[in-house]
């Protein structure tokens, strides 16, 4: 679909994705599906919107895979401290 969008899952990418490159492909994905570059003044917070909550599910999404021969993300961050 969105061919500018790349994979941000180890192996294909060989350092972790950062929160940068997470809201870049949501808002590449964002730009595909609504067929705007930029929206226009009355459409730029469901624009915004959109994104977030697409990044945020990329997060969650990022974090619950398990490849195999590696750990998930949410398995290498270190523990809370309290």
């Amino acid at each position: 679909m969105c061919r500018s969008i790349k994979t941000l899952r180890p192996p294909a990418m060989a350092e972790e994705a950062t929160a940068d490159d997470i809201r870049a492909a949501a808002l590449q994905y964002v730009r595909k599906v609504s067929g705007f570059r930029a929206p226009a003044a009355h459409n730029q917070e469901v624009f915004d919107h959109a994104v977030e909550a697409i990044a945020q599910a990329t997060e969650e999404l990022l974090d619950g895979l398990e490849i195999r021969g590696a750990a998930s993300r949410r398995a290498e961050a270190p523990a809370p401290t309290t």
